[in-house]
C-alpha cells in the first residue's frame, strides 16, 4: 500500500510545484522567450484550423483582441506596439521594456491546447571590471564582474555566464565560482588574460594584463645603484684630495 501511494505523491507533489510556479505567472508548460530591452519578440503559434477569434493575455490582462466582426483593439501600455497576424495567431511587440516581462497566452477556438509564453528583458551587458591578486603561494588570482553604476549587480544575474580565455603560455584554472580564474606563477606574465561574459542575447568581454597583477622587480635598480654607489664615493675622496693638494700648494706660495 505505502509503496503503491508513492507515484501518487510524486504527482502531487509536481501539481503543488505547477501551482505555486502558476501563480508566479509561470506555468509548468510555458515556454520561456528573451526579448533584447527596446527591440521586439514574437510568439510563435502553431496553429490547428483557420482563426476565427484570438485574444492575447499578459497574466489576466488582454493585450490584443480580435475577430471577424469588431477587427482588432490593443489594450493599455500595448497601444501602438503590438501586431497580431491573424492568420497565423503569431503577436509581435515592439520597443520592448522590463515591465512586458511575464507570462502571455493565447486564447482561441481554433487552439486546442492554449499556448503560454514567458518572456523576459534583457538589457545589454555593460563592460565587465576586472582585478587581480597574488596568493601566498605566489599564484595570480583573477575576478571579473559585471555591476551597474553604484556597485550593484544588474537585472537577470541568474542568466549571465563568464568564460576565461587563455593564451597557450598561461596556465590557467577556473575557480569555484565561475567569475573567478587562477593562473599559476610559471606562466608567461607578459601576456593578457581575456574574460568573456554572455548571456542569452548579449556577449561583452574585457583583458586584463598579467603584469599588472604582480609588484614590479625593482631588484635590477638596486644593483646598479650599488654598482654606482662605490663609484661616487671615490670621486668624492679624490675630488677632497685634489682640493686638499690644491690648498696647501697656494698657501706654500
Amino acid at each position: 500500500m505505502a509503496a503503491g501511494s508513492a507515484p501518487g505523491c510524486a504527482v502531487g507533489a509536481l501539481g503543488v510545484v505547477c501551482l505555486f510556479l502558476k501563480l508566479d505567472f509561470i506555468s509548468c508548460y510555458s515556454q520561456e522567450i528573451y526579448g533584447a530591452m527596446n527591440g521586439n519578440v514574437t510568439f510563435y503559434v502553431s496553429k490547428f484550423q483557420p482563426f476565427t477569434e484570438i485574444i492575447w493575455k499578459k497574466g489576466k490582462d488582454k493585450v490584443i483582441e480580435w475577430d471577424k466582426k469588431s477587427g482588432l483593439e490593443a489594450f493599455q501600455s500595448f497601444k501602438d506596439r503590438v501586431y497580431l497576424d491573424t492568420v497565423s495567431g503569431n503577436l509581435t511587440i515592439t520597443r520592448l521594456t522590463k515591465l512586458d516581462e511575464g507570462l502571455y497566452e493565447i486564447e482561441s477556438p481554433s487552439v486546442k491546447n492554449n499556448s503560454e509564453f514567458y518572456l523576459r528583458v534583457i538589457a545589454p551587458l555593460p563592460s565587465p571590471s576586472t582585478s587581480c591578486f597574488l596568493t601566498d603561494d605566489g599564484n595570480i588570482t583573477l575576478t571579473c564582474k559585471i555591476m551597474e553604476p553604484g556597485s550593484n549587480l544588474i537585472d537577470d544575474d541568474d542568466l549571465i555566464q563568464y568564460l576565461w580565455e587563455c593564451p597557450s603560455t598561461v596556465q590557467c584554472h577556473r575557480g569555484s565560482i565561475s567569475s573567478e580564474a587562477f593562473v599559476s606563477k610559471e606562466s608567461d606574465l607578459s601576456q593578457d588574460v581575456q574574460c568573456v561574459v554572455s548571456n542569452s542575447l548579449f556577449r561583452t568581454s574585457v583583458s586584463i594584463s598579467l603584469s599588472t597583477c604582480v609588484p614590479q622587480d625593482n631588484s635590477r635598480h638596486r644593483y646598479v645603484l650599488f654598482a654606482i654607489l662605490p663609484a661616487v664615493i671615490c670621486g668624492l675622496l679624490f675630488l677632497k684630495c685634489f682640493l686638499g693638494r690644491h690648498s696647501q700648494r697656494n698657501s706654500g706660495a
